[in-house]
Formats: structure tokens, sequence, C-alpha cells
């Protein structure tokens, strides 16, 4: 199939050393030979009085895939730059198509020039990531590992990062064929079974299928049990920081980020608006918001902000619950105490270096209204103590443990996980078909079902509106 020939510039527009401009598509090496001249033929050219009329020798159409040409960019009679050309010939290419990447020098005015030359020979500008897509297409790779190419460009952390590459190498894609094709043999089963009896014994075969689900079931469980824990480490955790005005949260971002980000002063009420930072802390990275006081304010600008705090709480991974330790617990402290109901929280007892009005006992006997066993470290952030432990409590509620780049599959996006629970239901739904003694014909409809929910995962089973979704998230020339 004939497709059109697209190209996009594939690195940022900086002032780099080197820009890269992409071309995918049956026509790339042709075009390309309109407008590169090889060393040999540059010279040439170059001593030419008429230049339209110079016959080259050398052309990209007929190079080896994998090789790597120089030469010039042309326009007519203009040099354009000077620069390699990498060809890749189809099918073993990232778009499986005819590829050319011109590795020009960096610059938005030389990128640009070359680019209008490239469209005005016959090139589209490709849409963003459809160099991806149609790699996706042409069956280079399905959408599990198309996924893990934008995933990869983003990694955030190093867990990020080796998740990404191992799903990019097939990880996901692995363990959903695997169990896939497990399904399948008991659905043709089932259907041969039906269209010949006489040939194939159901005696028992309600007790091996069930077997055989209790496996698959296990295997889909363990994949939706790490999903929450890997869509966190992947993008973050969603971290606010709570407390009544001058209870030292600004004071302790200060002391996570090693440098003074926030203003600190000794003015309750200095923090306003919304102040976002990212840190790390070992695998995790933390998106940390620093928030307003909470407490009653008539003034109407800090009002907004208590609001604002309370709306980011509502949607954190964690909240960070700063206690002034120095003075006695009040009402402010009684509605931080509602809204960590239901969530991720440590409790963070700071200013512990003056006289504490606030006893560990006294937090903990509150806390225990809402939740057993929460973290609560003594902190102050003014003499730099307790953070070390702060940092252990948030590795042990996120990571259970340190994080190991191992084999284990890590499934990192909600997409994925819908698609497992979706599958987790159907087949539950064929074990309950069993145990009501329901006939053979049932089992296949919901083991179809969930042979379809695991497919939209690696891309089998989805349609072009939600294919179009995915990669319109992509960058230009991904």
């Amino acid at each position: 199939m004939k497709t059109d020939t697209i190209a996009a510039i594939a690195t940022a527009f900086s002032e780099s050393g080197i820009g890269i401009i992409r071309i995918s598509g049956d026509d790339a090496f042709q075009i390309t030979d309109r407008i590169f001249l090889s060393k040999k033929d540059f010279d040439r050219w170059n001593k030419e009085e008429i230049k339209k009329d110079f016959q080259k020798d050398f052309f990209i159409e007929s190079a080896k895939t994998y090789t790597l040409h120089y030469g010039f960019i042309v326009d007519e009679e203009s040099v354009i730059d000077e620069v390699l050309i990498s060809v890749m010939r189809a099918p073993k290419s990232y778009t499986a198509e005819n590829v050319i990447e011109i590795n020009c020098h960096g610059g938005i005015l030389i990128l640009q020039k070359i680019m209008e030359l490239v469209i005005k020979n016959g090139v589209r500008v490709a849409e963003p990531g459809e160099f991806t897509k149609r790699a996706f297409l042409n069956g280079r790779m399905d959408l599990s590992e198309a996924e893990a190419v934008m995933d990869l460009i983003h990694s955030k952390n190093e867990f990020a990062l080796q998740a990404s590459i191992g799903q990019l190498k097939g990880s996901v894609s692995s363990v959903i064929k695997e169990i896939r094709s497990k399904i399948i043999y008991e659905i043709a089963f089932i259907e041969s079974a039906l269209d010949d009896p006489e040939n194939y014994d159901t005696d028992g075969y309600d007790r091996k299928l069930s077997c055989v689900l209790e496996d698959i079931c296990k295997k889909i469980r363990n994949l939706i049990d790490h999903a929450d824990n890997g869509k966190i480490l992947k993008e973050g955790i969603q971290t606010v920081i709570l407390g009544k005005p001058n209870a030292g949260k600004s004071s302790f971002l200060n002391e996570l980020l090693g440098e003074e980000k926030a203003i600190v002063t000794e003015i309750a009420g200095t923090t306003r608006d919304i102040l976002e930072e990212n840190i790390r802390i070992g695998e995790i990275s933390l998106h940390i918001i620093d928030t307003a006081g909470i407490r009653k304010t008539e003034d109407r600008v800090e009002k907004i902000g208590v609001e604002k705090a309370r709306e980011y709480a509502k949607k954190a991974d964690l909240i960070i619950y700063i206690v002034d330790s120095s003075v006695d617990l009040d009402e402010s402290d009684e509605e931080i105490l509602n809204i960590l109901r239901d969530k991720h929280f440590i409790v963070l007892l700071n200013k512990s270096d003056l006289d504490m009005s606030v006893s560990e006992k006294e937090i903990t006997d509150k806390i225990d209204v809402i939740r057993k066993g929460c973290d609560i470290i003594k902190i102050s952030a003014l003499k730099h103590q307790g953070i070390d432990e702060f940092e252990k409590a948030v590795k042990r509620m996120f990571l259970k443990g340190e994080v190991s780049f191992n084999n284990e599959v890590i499934i990192t996006s909600m997409r994925h996980k819908e698609a497992l629970l979706e599958a987790e239901k159907s087949i539950l739904m064929v074990g309950e078909s069993i145990e009501a003694g329901m006939p053979e014909d049932f089992y296949s409809i919901d083991l179809m079902n969930a042979y379809a929910a695991l497919g939209r995962i690696i891309g089998e089973e989805v349609g072009e509106d939600l294919i179009n979704e995915i990669f319109e998230k992509f960058c230009m020339g991904k």
C-alpha cells in the first residue's frame, strides 16, 4: 500500500549544535535526491556556471540501508547547509517505511529553511506522533510499546525510565499475549466441542477450565495490584503540604529543596497562593504543592488561598500535615484532620526544638480516630532535623521496600488497568457460570469479552478514534 510521505523536525527548536529532520514514506529517497548533493557532486556543481543542467552521479535512492552520507542541501543555486544523511530502508526502520534523517546544523532558521524545501518537493508535514503511529499500523510495534515511547521521553525518575524501557522491549505485550493465548485456546476447544461433540470429550472440562481460569485471574490480579503504585512511581506522587499559618510549611519545603524558594517570615499567613516544586526521594518523584495555612480569615485573598488548599488536598496522593508543636491544637487542626480522612498522609511535628505544647501521644490519639499506625515524625525545619525520617516514611508508604528493576512487569497506564479490570470481571463471570452448571456456550461469551479487553492493551481490539487520541498526545517528529 502506497502512503504519502511525511516529514517533521525531530529535535527541539533551540540554538543547539545539531538538528534533525525526519522523512518517512515511499518517496522519502526520491525527494531527498532532489535537494541533496554528495560532497563529490557538490564540488562539481559548485564549478558549473549553469547549475540547472547539472547531472549528479550519486543518488540516495541507490544507497545501502543503515548508511550515512556527507554532502549539502541545495535549493536551485543556493546552498542551505552542510549535512549528513541517514538512510534506512523499509521494513527495517522506525516506521517500517523508507526513512531519511537529515542531520543538519542546529538553529531555528536552518531547520525551518530545510523543512520548507522538503515540503516544496512533495512532502506533507507529519501530525503529532505520526511516525510512531505508522510504526504501530505497519506492525513494527504493538500499542503498548508505542505508548512506551512517549513515556520514555517524559520519564521523571529512574523507575519511570526503566518501566518505559521494559514496556518498549515488550514486557507488557508478552504477558498479555501469553494470557490471551490461554484464553483463545479454551474458546477454540469449546467451539470445537459444540460443533463436533462426538470427537471432543467434555467430561470434567469444567474442573479443568476452573484451574486454568484461576491461574489467569491470579496473573491479571497481580498486574492490577501493581497498577496504582506503578502509575504513582511513573508520574510522581501528587503531594500537598497542609497546616495552620506559621506552622513551618514553607520552611519545610525549602529544607527539602535545599534552597529558599518559599517566602518565610514570622508573620502568619505569608503563603496565600500555591507554590509547586518537584523533588526526588531515591526512586520516587514528589510533585509538592505548598498551600496557604488553613484557618478562618476575613482577608479576601487569603480566603481564596485557603479554598485552593482544600481543593488540592482532595486530589492529592499524599498529604503532609505539618503541626506547629509549639502551640496548642485548635479548630484549624480539627478541620485538617477531617481533610485527612481516606487519604495517605504523614504527620510532622515541627518546631520540636522548642518547648512542645503538642505531645506525640496527643496527636496520636487524634490520628487514631482516622487511621491506626500513621507515621508521626518529630522535625525541626529550622534546625534541619527529622528530614531523613520523613524520606524513609515516604519510601515505606509507597514502595513497600526498595524498587528493584528486575523482570517484574509493572502496569503504569490507567488505560491498561481499566482493560485488565474488565478482563478480570469477565473471567470471574465464567467461574460463576461454571458453579451454576451453565452449558459451555455461556463460557465462550465471557471468555471472548476477556480476550477482547486484553487485546485493547496491545492494540488488537481498538477503534480508530482511540488510536488517534493516543497518538495526538505525542510530540512532533516522534
